[in-house]
């Protein structure tokens, strides 16, 4: 008895369920952490609790109707060339016997005459692995908001924004969609997902409004070693992303991998030292540290499998540079220090997100075999003929997500605030999670042996002169806990 299907492969099938739980744990629990640690003592809870909630939120609606509006057959045609495309796919479930046991396909790439060889797992494999990438991305733009956004909208805002914002920008790059057909290149999404979440969380902190004027002035973080445990989370999980992406464990997902990792560290050394020699404080910091990394990750993610170690450095440094100056520069700028972003995701995402999308268009390398017997579909401006073209389609995809992300957020979010409250009230600003949901990351002791016993211990005062009793065994253990 042969207990694999003659298409399935064990060892691609293994490598993309494990890289799908790797990129699920930068989520849960790397993202709650990292974010839980970041803001302030009375915000861990809901911080946490929203990152829960929205990675539920999500996987039902990717089964329900989302995975196929991204990865299935166009409902909107269009066509390329020649080539048959569209804009967005048709909604429906994947929970059948035959949609879950089934062998993997992508209608528009995979497949005869497709431009990616045929899937060697099954369609559950696929969907998992989408649907992890899918969870991370309004996860990271909860940065943007968090502290202020009420947690009934938040809960409306996900699958609303997974159908109509994510489900297009996953079938445009991803799933044989239009700039997809027009040669842009996002290996592991730096458009999909981080340009899409610097955009959206930027719109929603403007709509929603800011924090407390006191919380904007003195948000420090209540615990850097979550945040270092989180940060290392994201890094080491990053693995997954970017090296399950070929969907084969070829050759050109251990090169995704290591070019990963070196964007990263390059990128973090980049911040520290210019914050050892530019900053107001000329200091190293751990914060800027982790935001180096992240700007690594971010930056390498549309690039990892297109370019070589030497372009994985160069997007590295490039991109930590151009964002750090983002981050102390243009924040300073009217239309960023009005809005509250809290965490700096338009920065950290968003601008690190487009700069490393267009350096694709600038180090990828032909050289570089995605799948034996091709190759990138144009070479980066530093090769070949020197061409424009690939930059400009770059460019193009870029602005597109841009402009339909941030439109649609805006919609979204208006919609929603006919029903419920955006913000929450100032009163409930105040305390944050014990008045949202009356818990607290840090409870104080409470005395609760001793409750009952204050009445009986007036009752048995001893007489004046007498011995006192010995104290209970309750109470000595709560007078040591004071």
């Amino acid at each position: 008895m042969n207990p694999y299907p003659p298409w399935l492969n064990a060892g691609d099938n293994a490598w993309q369920l494990t890289a799908a739980t790797l990129v699920g744990l930068m989520s849960l629990p790397g993202i709650a952490v990292l974010y839980g640690g970041l803001v302030q003592k009375k915000w861990a809870v809901n911080t946490m609790l929203m990152a829960f909630s929205a990675f539920s939120l999500v996987l039902i609606v990717w089964v329900l109707w989302a995975y196929n509006m991204g990865f299935g057959k166009p409902m909107i045609h269009a066509s390329v060339k020649g080539t048959a495309t569209g804009f967005i796919g048709h909604p429906g479930p994947v929970l059948g016997s035959t949609q879950e046991q089934g062998q993997a396909t992508i209608p528009l790439l995979s497949g005869s005459g497709g431009s990616i060889p045929d899937f060697r797992f099954p369609k559950s494999s696929l969907v998992y692995f989408q649907f992890v990438f899918a969870a991370i991305t309004p996860l990271l733009f909860l940065g943007s908001v968090v502290g202020r956004m009420s947690f009934k909208a938040w809960l409306l805002l996900i699958p609303l924004w997974t159908t109509f914002v994510y489900s297009v920008n996953a079938f445009l790059l991803w799933g044989g969609g239009w700039w997809a057909a027009k040669g842009a290149l996002d290996y592991s999404g730096g458009y999909v997902i981080h340009l899409a979440a610097g955009t959206s969380g930027f719109v929603a902190a403007a709509v929603i409004g800011p924090r407390l004027a006191r919380d904007r002035q003195h948000s420090a973080p209540n615990n850097l070693l979550l945040c270092a445990t989180g940060a290392g989370i994201l890094w080491l999980g990053w693995n997954g992303f970017n090296g399950g992406d070929p969907y084969f464990a070829g050759a050109d997902a251990a090169t995704a991998v290591i070019n990963t990792n070196l964007a990263t560290a390059t990128a973090l050394l980049t911040w520290l030292f210019m914050d050892m020699l530019l900053s107001p404080q000329k200091k190293p910091t751990l914060l800027g540290s982790i935001n180096g990394m992240i700007v690594g990750l971010v930056a390498i993610t549309p690039a990892a499998g297109f370019v070589n170690g030497m372009g994985a450095i160069a997007i590295g440094a490039i991109a930590s540079a151009v964002v750090w100056a983002s981050w102390y520069k243009l924040s300073a700028t009217r239309p960023f220090k009005k809005v509250d972003d809290a965490l700096g995701v338009v920065h950290t995402h968003g601008v690190a997100g487009l700069t490393g999308g267009l350096l694709v268009g600038i180090f990828a390398d032909p050289k570089i075999i995605v799948y034996p017997g091709g190759s990138t579909t144009y070479p980066g401006l530093a090769y070949g003929r020197h061409s424009f073209h690939s930059l400009l389609t770059q460019l193009g995809a870029g602005l597109t997500i841009i402009v339909w992300d941030g439109t649609v957020t805006f919609l979204l979010l208006k919609l929603i605030g006919m029903f419920v409250r955006l913000r929450l009230p100032d009163a409930a600003l105040e305390t944050g999670d014990i008045a949202v949901h009356e818990e607290e990351v840090y409870p104080a002791d409470t005395l609760t042996a001793l409750a009952g016993a204050a009445p009986a211990a007036a009752r048995a005062a001893p007489e004046p002169g007498a011995e006192p009793a010995p104290a209970s065994p309750a109470t000595q253990t709560a007078v040591l806990d004071e």
